[in-house]
């Protein structure tokens, strides 16, 4: 059940980017896509969570677009589903200032909408928004952390995204032989955009009618189109930053310090009870 939630709410290449200053964030640490990944979640969570985790960076994020772009749901239970989301720890809709502005003596604000394929505490998110990027994760007490699904021996992430292109289009179906010798491409572009997602659409947009060679076709658009190497970001930032970064109720958009919003709804909207009804689920910090 699971595996055909999440298959079938893959989105189309053609979703929506959001404008800049806005979208989709993603978070570190995050262990590959599992067919139980989202399993613990309510069944319009799980198909929502299978989407919205498919989708790249600077996506279109706001229920409008969502329920836009994937046929089950509409708008507001595109909403509910993004507060179980919220609950669940797996989103927080975060503002902070821009850099722009605060250089130019002036205030603006820009919008993320930040995601987790692993469900995260309070804890975590808020360290997170203030700059200090958690460290990997550990077994949380009394409960089994996720392990990553394992891979072939030998087999990278490089080498199953390229194995998978012939199944988003035929045109690009490699053998084993050719994934194996463009595995290093590949793996040099993860190693400077780790979204697999990005990789699979630049690879199979825009192209020809016929590809007479999938492995050269391939090659050629692995090095053309490499990422620019981006230099790394402070883990943490100086003091006086730390409460540039506001999160968003995920129902209302009432902004706050994380530490005033928990689970990413703020108190009107929050459900009684919600962390004993809701929170079943490992999380961990």
């Amino acid at each position: 059940m699971a595996t055909e939630d999440l298959s079938s709410a893959l989105p189309s290449p053609a979703h929506p980017l959001a404008s800049p200053g806005y979208g989709k964030r993603g978070t570190p640490d995050q262990p590959p896509l599992r067919r139980d990944t989202f399993a613990h979640l309510p069944l319009r969570a799980r198909y929502l969570a299978g989407f919205i985790d498919a989708l790249p960076e600077r996506a279109a994020m706001d229920a409008k677009t969502l329920a836009k772009e994937q046929p089950l749901y509409g708008q507001a239970a595109v909403r509910s589903a993004l507060n179980e989301l919220s609950l669940a720890g797996h989103l927080r809709r975060v503002r902070r200032i821009s850099e722009t502005g605060a250089e130019n003596g002036t205030t603006r604000w820009v919008f993320h909408t930040y995601w987790s394929r692993t469900a995260r505490s309070d804890e975590w998110w808020t360290r997170l928004l203030d700059g200090d990027v958690p460290e990997p994760q550990s077994e949380a007490p009394g409960t089994p952390a996720p392990q990553p699904a394992a891979l072939p021996p030998g087999r990278s992430e490089a080498y199953r995204t390229l194995a998978q292109l012939g199944l988003r289009d035929p045109r690009l179906t490699l053998s084993a032989a050719d994934c194996a010798a463009l595995e290093d491409l590949a793996a040099a572009w993860l190693a400077r955009e780790p979204a697999p997602y990005n990789l699979t659409h630049t690879l199979t947009t825009g192209l020809p009618s016929t590809v007479h060679s999938p492995r050269a076709f391939v090659a050629r658009r692995l090095r053309d189109k490499l990422p620019p190497e981006r230099p790394r970001l402070a883990s943490a930032p100086h003091p006086a930053e730390r409460h540039r970064n506001l999160v968003e109720c995920t129902e209302c958009g009432t902004p706050g310090r994380p530490e005033a919003i928990p689970d990413g709804l703020c108190r009107a909207c929050h459900p009684i009870n919600a962390r004993t009804d809701a929170l079943t689920w490992p999380v961990t910090e």
